[in-house]
């Protein structure tokens, strides 16, 4: 599937090639992310990263994904004999360039990085890990999607007594849940407008106390919570929506003390009143993740059984059904995890 002046196309384009310490993989599973769509609609990111690593160019071919397990193929010069034809590959999407010291390209967001919307994917084989045992492919595309919410979770290092708050049930939500969840903290309060992704959040990944913005304030349920447990101090937000001006409403709603942690992504840019932050005394962070030991960290936890991500698919689809996918995750009317069969493989 390619995206070419804006368009999506699912047509015929000349096989990747592996060079120097890279792999060639048949991808057997992908998984749509927002981060997708927002490559999409915000090509100005892409035209003016500085970095080098994601590049929008409207007269070049982009394939897009980046959440992937393959199977390897073949292999480029300086490969080691660990990864073997057939076995089970996956990696964080990175593609280093002259093997790291060119920098680094973002699979799924640069004309030299072509993504995982393809029968076939190039990787580094620095970055790769192998898939080992009896684990599903698909759950292994999942594995980006909840390092990010480990990423926020460790990154809090919420101390005893303290409740979080997660604003949103979409994808990263469920993987800040998870993430809480696997580090036996409770309660675990959960705020989204949608019912099923509430109940989802309880019944797939250990969220204890379900609130709809639309009836009651979160901070009213924290408050609750906090009174009949005997808990002290403020909220630990994770805020997972991306919504403009929920920030503000946060930190005018927030106690003295709270920190935030915005997982959510504001391409569309966003604003924030000081005063009001510094007044409440608020703690917040952005971004920054996840690092490599929240990825490799919750493979593991998926390989070995102790993560199940799979609550979080609705849908399985292939290859051609990709754009209209695309446009569900836009609107944000699909299920929270889409994975994609680029090569026609059921599991």
């Amino acid at each position: 599937m390619v995206l070419r002046d804006g368009e999506l196309h699912v047509r015929d384009v000349a096989d990747p090639q592996a060079g120097p310490g890279e792999l060639l993989l048949r991808t057997l599973s992908t998984a749509i992310c927002a981060s997708d769509v927002h490559f999409m609609d915000h090509p100005e990111l892409g035209i003016d990263d500085p970095t080098g690593r994601s590049l929008y160019d409207a007269d070049q071919d982009i394939v897009l994904g980046h959440e992937f397990v393959g199977e390897v193929v073949g292999s480029g010069p300086g490969c080691s004999d660990e990864f073997a034809i057939g076995s089970r590959v996956t990696a964080m999407p990175v593609r280093l360039v002259d093997g790291g010291a060119g920098g680094l390209r973002i699979i799924g967001q640069h004309p030299e990085a072509p993504g995982s919307f393809a029968e076939l994917l190039v990787i580094s084989a620095a970055a790769a890990k192998l898939v080992t045992g009896d684990v599903s492919a698909d759950a292994v595309s999942l594995t980006d999607a909840f390092a990010v919410g480990e990423f926020y979770v460790r990154s809090a290092g919420l101390a005893p007594g303290e409740i979080p708050i997660v604003v949103g049930a979409g994808a990263v939500g469920l993987s800040a849940v998870a993430a809480l969840a696997s580090r036996g903290i409770a309660p675990i309060v959960v705020a989204d407008y949608k019912a099923d992704r509430r109940e989802l959040a309880r019944d797939g990944f250990g969220a204890h106390v379900l609130v709809d913005p639309a009836e009651s304030s979160v901070f009213d349920a924290f408050r609750a919570v906090r009174s009949q447990r005997g808990l002290p101090g403020p909220a630990v937000i994770f805020e997972c929506v991306g919504a403009a001006g929920l920030i503000q409403a946060l930190v005018e709603s927030a106690e003295m003390g709270t920190r935030i942690y915005c997982a959510g992504g504001w391409y569309t840019g966003d604003t924030l009143d000081i005063t009001t932050a510094t007044r409440q005394g608020v703690t917040i962070q952005f971004g920054g993740g996840p690092h490599p030991q929240d990825w490799y960290g919750t493979l593991d936890a998926i390989i070995s059984g102790r993560l199940n991500p799979m609550p979080s698919v609705g849908k399985i689809i292939t290859l051609d059904e990709v754009p209209d996918a695309l446009e569900l995750a836009r609107r944000s009317d699909g299920p929270p995890r889409i994975v994609v069969h680029p090569n026609g493989d059921a599991t």
